[in-house]
């Protein structure tokens, strides 16, 4: 007796998973096609249809809760009794259903929310936020503190809608210009043009940013082997050996060729004479061999401004040596980037050089010597081992020895020294 109930008991169980292996197959067929209103109906048809324990063969057979299951046949047999309203093909749900949105929940939620944002609220006392940064775990411990229940992920979504987005700063206010600014770029043109149709030389000159010399981190990627980066210094802390490598350009503004003298000790005035004396032993006398001036163009500070009485001077000292006049144009304050040294030769540098520590001046020099562009650019460096000291003073009797005769226009940014007459 008790055997054959075994048996029985089997064969029902038996039974049952090949019930709800046949549920599994049809779900599986139509997973694709079903909104979530028809999945409920689905399952709730065949929960009536397999009887006794259907809501949980199933919520077995096709994942769906054992709630959602018990719904969808409620309104099968309310479907069938004629009592539940037929909804558009569109819906899921009746009209009112499901989670309310955050924004009528809370009615002033995105009011609060925008007032938490605004820049003017920094530092603000009135502010829940103060003087921490507007991220958006923030945001949402300040909104908790207020007493709004909100996740991050919904946070997103509303400051989305309020029209804000992640951005960061934007290098793009000048501060105050002077009013003959483009005055002087159409001068530094138009000097340049003469210049080079007359056949003489014309150079833009400049300092590129000092870089540390050493095993050191260099920003950029460069192809290796996979998982071997090269293993550089964890701190930046300059090696007093290997101190800084000063970088000073003179380009070529006519040929497209470079040079570039790496400094060891301090950018002065006298270095950046000193690289254009080199400039035109190397370079220059072979492709100017009987010029009558050279044109300098440079920046308005550093080592070579205009207001720099010891770039005069050596200025002076050059031109005793060549024997012909130097004509000087400064570009106008705070517009360094235009200069054309800065977007031709050493944003090309940087490219060359990128993710590889500079262990020494001469892996530098190396590296630059090796820039090369799609327009033919060629470059020559060097070491300048010499030691140049800061802090030395021009009387005004030396600046007063040197030749130097204004130009008409703006005579501070543009000027020329002779030779001293013999």
């Amino acid at each position: 007796m008790q055997t054959e109930k075994k048996v029985e008991k089997e064969g029902k169980i038996a039974e049952r998973r090949k019930r709800e292996a046949e549920i599994k197959t049809r779900y599986q067929s139509l997973k694709g096609t079903l909104t979530e209103r028809s999945q409920r109906l689905f399952a709730g048809s065949e929960a009536l249809a397999f009887g006794y324990g259907g809501i949980a063969a199933v919520s077995r057979a096709t994942g769906i809760s054992a709630k959602t299951v018990r719904r969808g046949l409620a309104e099968c047999e309310e479907i069938e009794a004629g009592k539940l309203p037929t909804l558009p093909p569109q819906r899921s749900r009746r009209k009112g259903g499901g989670r309310k949105k955050l924004t009528e929940k809370y009615p002033e939620l995105l009011q609060t929310l925008e007032k938490m944002v605004e820049a003017t609220t920094r530092g603000d006392p009135e502010s829940p936020l103060l003087w921490t940064a507007r991220s958006q775990r923030n945001l949402v411990k300040s909104l908790k503190a207020e007493g709004y229940s909100i996740s991050k992920h919904s946070l997103a979504n509303l400051l989305q809608e309020l029209g804000y987005s992640l951005q960061g700063n934007k290098k793009k206010l000048e501060g105050a210009q002077h009013p003959d600014r483009n005055a002087q770029f159409e001068h530094i043109n138009e000097t340049v043009r003469r210049q080079l149709e007359a056949g003489e030389p014309a150079i833009s000159v400049d300092t590129k940013k000092k870089e540390l010399v050493g095993q050191y981190k260099n920003a950029g990627r460069e192809l290796r082997p996979k998982y071997t980066p090269e293993c550089v210094n964890s701190h930046d802390f300059p090696d007093k050996e290997q101190g800084k490598a000063i970088p000073y350009g003179v380009y070529d503004l006519a040929e497209n060729e470079a040079w570039v003298s790496v400094g060891i000790s301090h950018d002065t005035a006298e270095f950046a004479v000193a690289t254009i004396r080199t400039w035109y032993q190397e370079l220059g006398c072979k492709l100017y061999p009987v010029p009558t001036s050279l044109l300098i163009v440079a920046d308005a500070g550093g080592s070579n401004g205009y207001r720099v009485r010891l770039w005069k001077v050596e200025l002076q000292k050059l031109v005793n040596e060549l024997g012909f006049p130097i004509y000087v144009c400064h570009l106008p304050p705070g517009t360094s980037k235009w200069n054309k040294i800065e977007h031709r030769l050493f944003s090309f540098i940087t490219q060359n050089w990128r993710g590889k520590p500079l262990v020494t001046h001469q892996v530098i020099v190396e590296l630059i010597s090796a820039t090369t562009t799609g327009t033919g650019l060629q470059v020559h460096s060097r070491i300048d081992d010499r030691l140049y000291s800061t802090g030395k003073r021009v009387s005004d009797q030396q600046l007063a020895d040197v030749h130097l005769e204004p130009s008409s226009w703006q005579g501070q940014w543009n000027y020329s020294i002779h030779p001293v007459p013999l």
